[in-house]
């Protein structure tokens, strides 16, 4: 009866964030798609394909650092804004190179523009729900990156069979200027909302009080970096982040090449591994926030559910001891799944330890070190592919790129609790 009462406007913008997610991903991992199309007419080997995932990359980081901070001084509606118009022109300008430079151009554009997403999501989440419902919220918005990525294989192969490539890029870019013009006409921050009934609003800002005292205003990157719960978030992302980004560049040519998978055709596996995500996503922030509301401590239930989503990840590494393609769907499923329920809480931690003047621009700090750690693995994961492909053996390359990914979100969780066993609210 409370909740009915007290309104679901809320939930209505962590919907908009979910749309979002999903558009940006699904800009996002078109070009793994499209790999073995691309390779054919571009004569790409696995060195410049990891070059090109790199430009993206690269620019990822080096936008998420000042996306961070900009949306931290203008707002998230105008944030947002910005973001969204960025990516979805990068997206579209895929259609009209014709070389490999020009898609390393594109894709760093893309890159700069989806950095944004993050950093103005989290920031709005703890802007709209209070702690309690931060980490579902988080996990809702999340979960349009596994939404986007079981669209995917379901969307781009018909695009590729009926229109060509060109059009696959520019019909899925086209997708985030339809989501700007809601995004324009229903939101404002709470305050402003006029749709906002008031008793959703008194609700929305229950945890007011305990962060008055801790509304610093501006924030330098110089102060937030003395901060050990920024560097905790730093490494929590730094760790993890690249193997998200091997599961979407990587995870359809690996099928492609070990199973045969038509990726001209709808691809049920991969829908398979990614609607696991979705689960992930909404299933980790559910976990914490239901822990939290039995009366666990917040630090406690974060991190319970972290360790909880870093166990998980862990079985990808038995993918080498099989060759049937059900058991390593499902294998990769639960590991991709995992992945994304460590993702829904590692960026509640955030708003849990910083106050909201400062959010963005620590999203966008971690972000960028997630982003060169998704700079560096590409270019690991290209070298040992190239390698053992050379070498007649890239089952044994995949074999070693899987078993970095199954051990790094345990290396992260031990890290995390190390540097803030309790996850305190860092002092400013």
């Amino acid at each position: 009866m409370l909740k009915n009462k007290v309104g679901n406007y809320r939930w209505f913008i962590a919907f908009l964030l979910f749309a979002a997610t999903t558009i940006n991903y699904i800009d996002r991992q078109i070009f793994g798609l499209l790999k073995p199309e691309l390779e054919k007419v571009f004569s790409w080997n696995e060195i410049d394909y990891s070059r090109i995932v790199m430009a993206f990359t690269a620019c990822y980081a080096l936008g998420q650092l000042f996306y961070g901070r900009i949306i931290d001084k203008i707002g998230t509606k105008l944030g947002y804004t910005i973001s969204v118009t960025v990516w979805s022109i990068a997206a579209m300008l895929h259609a009209l190179v014709k070389s490999t430079v020009g898609f390393g151009m594109a894709r760093g554009l893309l890159g700069l523009g989806e950095s944004g997403n993050y950093p103005g999501g989290v920031k709005t989440t703890a802007e709209w729900f209070p702690k309690k419902e931060r980490a579902l919220a988080i996990g809702i918005l999340d979960s349009g990156s596994n939404i986007g990525a079981c669209a995917g294989p379901i969307l781009v192969p018909w695009l590729l069979a009926v229109y060509g490539w060109q059009a696959a890029f520019i019909i899925t870019g086209s997708l985030g200027f339809i989501w700007l013009i809601v995004w324009r006409i229903f939101y404002s921050v709470p305050a402003k909302q006029k749709r906002l009934h008031k008793t959703e609003l008194d609700y929305i800002e229950s945890d007011n009080e305990e962060e008055a005292e801790e509304d610093t205003g501006n924030v330098s990157w110089g102060y937030l970096l003395t901060r050990k719960q920024t560097w905790a978030f730093i490494a929590g992302k730094f760790f993890t982040d690249p193997i998200w980004f091997f599961f979407l560049f990587w995870l359809p040519s690996y099928f492609n090449t070990f199973f045969s998978l038509d990726l001209k055709k709808p691809s049920l596996p991969l829908v398979i591994v990614y609607a696991g995500t979705m689960i992930g996503s909404i299933g980790g922030g559910y976990l914490s926030s239901w822990l939290i509301k039995k009366g666990w401590p917040v630090y406690r239930a974060r991190k319970a559910a972290l360790l909880v989503a870093a166990v998980c990840v862990v079985p990808i590494i038995a993918t080498r001891y099989s060759s049937n393609i059900w058991v390593v769907v499902s294998l990769i499923s639960l590991s991709v799944a995992a992945n994304q329920a460590w993702s829904a809480n590692i960026y509640a931690i955030v708003p849990d330890m910083f106050p909201k003047k400062a959010i963005s621009s620590v999203v966008g700090l971690g972000g960028m070190a997630g982003a060169i750690g998704s700079v560096l693995f590409p270019v690991f994961i290209g070298f040992i592919l190239e390698f053992y492909k050379n070498a007649g053996n890239i089952v044994a390359g995949y074999n070693i790129i899987f078993l970095v990914c199954g051990s790094s979100f345990l290396i992260a969780w031990a890290i995390i609790h190390f540097i803030i066993p309790k996850m305190e609210k860092a002092k400013f």
